[in-house]
C-alpha cells in the first residue's frame, strides 16, 4: 500500500471522488471534514453526507473543528473588506489559512504523508526545485486561481487527483462507485452565506454600525441619486442600482471615505493597468526591482485572462500592465499570474491607484 493521505471531504461529489480515486490508486485514505461553523445550520448535512460516503468506501472519517480559525481568517476579513469598499476573495484565504492548515494538522496527528482535496488543478515540482500549482486540464472547471496563496510547505504535501478530469467524468466515476454525491449539485460560491445575500450576511454578523446610505455620483462628483450603503455594491455591478439615467450605468468605484459610489458607462470600467499588493509568489521566489516578467493574468475567478507585464514598484507592490484593457478590475479581488505553461507565478490583491 502507498502512503497515508488525508482527504478533505465536504460531502460533495468532487471530494468524494478524490477519496475514491486515491484509494483505487493504492493509498491509505482517511477522510476529514472541517466544521467551520458553530451550532446547527444547513451545512450540518455536509458532515453527514461525507461520513456516509466514507463508510461506503470503507475508509475512516473524522470531524475537525475549525470555527475559530474560520471566523478569524475568513469571515471577519470578509466583513471588514466590504465595510472598507473592497470585494474580498474568501476562498483564497480559507484555502491557505483554514483548509490546508487544518488538513495538515490532521495529517500530522494521523501519521499521514499527504493531504488532498477535490480542487480542479494540478501540482508539480519544477526544475528550480519549487512546488507550483498548474491550471487544470479542463479550463472550464479550473480552480487554480483560489490556490495561489498556498505555501511551499503546503504544496509539497498536496495531491490534487481531479486536475486531469472534466466534471462530467468525475460524476461518472462517482456513479460507477455507487457514491450518493454523483448527482449532487455544485456548492454555492460563498459557502458561509447560507441565507440571503452577502449584504444580508454582513448586516447580521457585523459588530460595528454599517455604512449609511450615501450618494451615487458620476466621475465629476455630480450627485445622481442615493445608494443603500456601500456594502451592497461592487465594481462592475449594473443590476440593483435603482438609477434611471437613460443609458446603462455601472459601479466604477467605491469611495468608502466619502461614502460614495461612483457611476459611469461601460467604457469607464476598462483599465490598462493595476497595482497589486499583499503579494505571494509560487513558481518563483520573487520578482525583483527592475525585473519585468511576462505573464497571463486573471483578475477574477471566472476571468478568461489577459497577457500582461509585471514589474515591481515597491516593497510589496507590483505593477501589472495589460496588453489589452481588462474590464472591472475590482479592489480586494486577486490578480493571479501564470507562466506560458499554466503554472502559477504568484498573485496579489488588486489596487486601482
Amino acid at each position: 500500500m502507498k502512503a497515508r493521505v488525508v482527504v478533505g471531504m465536504s460531502g460533495g461529489v468532487d471530494s468524494a471522488t478524490t477519496a475514491y480515486l486515491l484509494k483505487e490508486a493504492g493509498y491509505e485514505v482517511v477522510g476529514v471534514t472541517m466544521k467551520t461553523w458553530t451550532g446547527e445550520d444547513s451545512r450540518c448535512c455536509e458532515m453527514s453526507d461525507a461520513r456516509a460516503m466514507a463508510l461506503r468506501m470503507g475508509i475512516s472519517h473524522y470531524a475537525r473543528g475549525a470555527a475559530a480559525e474560520f471566523e478569524r481568517c475568513v469571515a471577519r476579513p470578509f466583513i471588514d473588506d466590504y465595510l472598507s469598499g473592497r470585494t474580498p476573495n474568501p476562498c483564497v484565504e480559507c484555502n491557505r489559512h483554514v483548509k490546508w492548515a487544518a488538513l495538515l494538522a490532521a495529517a500530522d496527528e494521523l501519521g499521514a504523508t499527504y493531504v488532498a482535496t477535490g480542487h480542479y488543478a494540478r501540482t508539480a515540482r519544477l526544475a528550480n526545485g519549487r512546488c507550483a500549482i498548474q491550471r487544470a486540464a479542463s479550463l472550464r472547471k479550473d480552480q487554480s486561481y483560489v490556490l495561489y496563496k498556498l505555501t511551499q510547505e503546503q504544496l509539497a504535501r498536496t495531491l490534487l487527483p481531479l486536475g486531469g478530469y472534466e466534471k462530467d467524468e468525475v460524476r461518472a466515476i462517482a456513479a460507477r462507485a455507487g457514491l450518493a454525491a454523483a448527482e449532487k449539485p455544485d456548492s454555492q460560491e460563498i459557502c458561509f452565506v447560507t441565507e440571503g445575500s452577502y449584504a444580508d450576511y454582513i448586516e447580521r454578523e457585523a459588530d460595528e454600525a454599517l455604512p449609511p446610505p450615501g450618494n451615487f455620483v458620476d466621475s465629476e462628483g455630480n450627485v445622481l441619486g442615493m445608494h443603500k450603503g456601500i456594502t451592497h455594491y461592487t465594481v462592475g455591478q449594473r443590476k440593483g442600482l435603482g438609477l434611471a439615467l437613460g443609458a446603462p450605468a455601472y459601479v466604477t468605484k467605491i469611495d468608502a471615505e466619502k461614502n460614495e459610489v461612483v457611476i459611469g458607462g461601460e467604457p469607464s470600467l476598462y483599465r490598462s493597468s493595476i497595482l497589486c499588493d499583499d503579494l505571494h509568489f509560487m513558481s518563483v521566489g520573487d520578482v525583483g526591482r527592475g525585473e519585468k516578467v511576462r505573464a497571463f493574468v486573471k483578475i477574477r475567478y471566472n476571468h478568461k485572462g489577459e497577457m500582461a507585464t509585471l514589474e515591481r514598484t515597491g516593497g510589496d507592490t507590483l505593477s501589472v500592465v495589460f496588453d489589452n484593457p481588462v474590464r472591472a478590475a475590482t479592489p480586494g479581488q486577486s490578480a493571479v499570474f501564470y507562466d506560458e505553461d499554466g503554472y502559477i507565478i504568484g498573485g496579489g490583491k488588486i489596487r486601482l491607484e
